[in-house]
């Protein structure tokens, strides 16, 4: 049982989605700094577009690295790349929400509350990626 579970969670595919992850979070960390506290844009606003850069970062790390997806025709990887952001579109509610209820309503320092909420968007990003975007055809 035991050794069934470790395979689970400790295999190729997750030790690089966990790798990608960190790195897309430094991306959107990075970002959402530089557009939030060092230029002034409102924090949503910042975070929106923190979004889109760490998002369409993500979809080619997580594609050719984590997930080894193949290349399709551009018919294929147009409707995966709709696949990826709209899923990823949910968590970003969900990152919005955090942000607006913890930074905005609570005055909770922006990038620790950034932070909290990034571990439930990781979570939730690896399984939407793995059920409904880089799925292995049969």
């Amino acid at each position: 049982m035991i050794k069934k579970l470790w395979k689970l969670l400790v295999n190729r595919e997750t030790i690089t989605y966990g790798i990608a992850g960190v790195s897309t979070t430094v991306v959107n960390f990075i970002a959402y700094h530089l557009f939030c506290n060092v230029i002034g844009i409102p924090n949503l606003v910042a975070n929106a577009i923190a979004w889109v850069i760490a998002v369409s970062f993500a979809y080619v790390v997580n594609a050719r690295w984590v997930f080894q997806d193949k290349q399709e025709d551009a018919a294929g990887e147009s409707k995966k790349i709709v696949k990826f952001f709209s899923a990823r579109l949910v968590t970003f509610g969900v990152e919005e929400l955090g942000m607006f209820v913890l930074v905005d309503l609570l005055h909770g320092p922006n990038m620790i509350m950034k932070a909290v909420v990034a571990v439930l968007v990781i979570i939730l990003n690896y399984i939407f990626s793995k059920l409904f975007v880089f799925t292995k055809k049969k």
